[in-house]
Order: structure tokens, then C-alpha cells, then sequence
């Protein structure tokens, strides 16, 4: 494929997923999960990183959500570290504070090609959100899988916030713009003394 885009599909006992990305887009996704409230986070990540998102996901979802919700995110993982190829020219690194009304997350990245993930995030203990129903305490393995199936360094930590809604959805927009400054082109090497990422 031209440009930075990737597709991939996966299937298993328990999901079947196909994911398409183009880090270039304009924001526009196509996102279903069977699960809305995670589609509407995905659709956060894509219109607020500026990604071209299309996402079909199909799930055992009478079991649980978390099949779905951790394939999706290692899927789209893969999809993102492959639309990045060798990261020529990439901005790498990536950090910023971000609100959503009470919440508010920091949120800081490095494209480093070295997986690891720190989450500091207290969420509420509330009932799942929309029907079928997302159990909160999955934001951490959505957005960790995701992380580590991209090979990136990520660290999220909650300031303040007491909505879940609100948490999540802080952390998902953040985790956006920051992929979003973090991908943009601005050199035409690899910004990495190894030469590599």
C-alpha cells in the first residue's frame, strides 16, 4: 500500500477483526465493535489523532467484552506500528495534559519500538457503561495493548477526575493528539542515535 496505511485481520475461537488505518487521513472512522461505548472511544482516537479509522469487529460478547476489546486494540496496534514502517523523519516523542470538564489526564509517549506501559489511573467503581455494557477497568487493557502491540513507551496518569465517562474518554482523546504530534513528519532521518526504532 502507498502512503502510511496498513490493514490487518485476525480470527480466533473467540473474535474475527479487521482493522485499516491511514495515519495521513483526515479523522474520518468507521467503527463497529458491538460495543458502543468502545466504538466511541475509537472514534475519539481517529478524529482526534487526525487517523483514518475502519474497524469490524465481531466478538463473543454473550461471554464478556474483554475478547473483543483486547483483539481490537492488539489489532489496531499492529495496524498503527505498520503504517509507521521505519519511522523516517517522525516527530518520536509526544506528551501534553489534556481535560475533559472535571478530569483532566497527562498523558507522554515515545515512539521508541520498545513496548512499555505505565498507568497510573484510578477509575471509579461504577457499573459498566452502555449496552452491551464496557467495563471501565478494560480502558487500561484497551489502551495497554494497543501501547505494547505498537511497540511504543507510554505512560497515563490521572491529575484529577472523578466521572468515569469523563476519565476514559480524557484518556483516549489525549493518547490522540499525542499519536497525532508524535507521527507528524519533520525531518527525513530516523531520529534515534541507533538508526534504527
Amino acid at each position: 500500500m502507498a502512503g502510511r496505511v496498513a490493514r490487518r485481520e485476525r480470527k480466533t475461537a473467540e473474535t474475527s477483526i479487521v482493522v485499516e488505518i491511514d495515519l495521513d487521513g483526515s479523522g474520518t472512522t468507521n467503527i463497529s465493535t458491538g460495543l458502543p461505548f468502545f466504538d466511541h472511544m475509537l472514534d475519539q482516537l481517529g478524529r482526534h489523532g487526525g487517523f483514518d479509522i475502519h474497524v469490524e469487529a465481531v466478538g463473543d460478547l454473550h461471554i464478556d467484552s474483554h475478547h473483543t476489546v483486547e483483539d481490537v486494540s492488539i489489532v489496531l496496534g499492529e495496524c498503527f506500528a505498520e503504517a509507521l514502517g521505519d519511522k523516517s523523519g517522525v516527530r518520536r516523542f509526544a506528551s501534553g495534559r489534556y481535560p475533559l470538564d472535571e478530569s483532566l489526564v497527562d498523558i507522554a509517549l515515545d515512539l521508541s519500538g520498545r513496548p512499555f506501559v505505565h498507568w497510573q489511573v484510578e477509575i471509579p467503581e461504577v457499573l459498566p457503561l452502555g449496552n452491551p455494557p464496557f467495563d471501565p477497568q478494560l480502558a487500561e487493557h484497551s489502551i495497554g495493548s494497543f501501547a505494547t502491540a505498537a511497540s511504543m513507551t507510554l505512560h497515563v496518569e490521572l491529575v484529577r477526575g472523578r466521572n468515569a465517562h469523563h476519565i476514559i474518554e480524557a484518556t483516549f482523546k489525549g493518547l490522540a493528539r499525542s499519536l497525532r504530534d508524535a507521527v507528524r513528519i519533520e525531518g527525513g532521518s530516523v531520529p534515534s542515535t541507533k538508526g534504527v526504532l
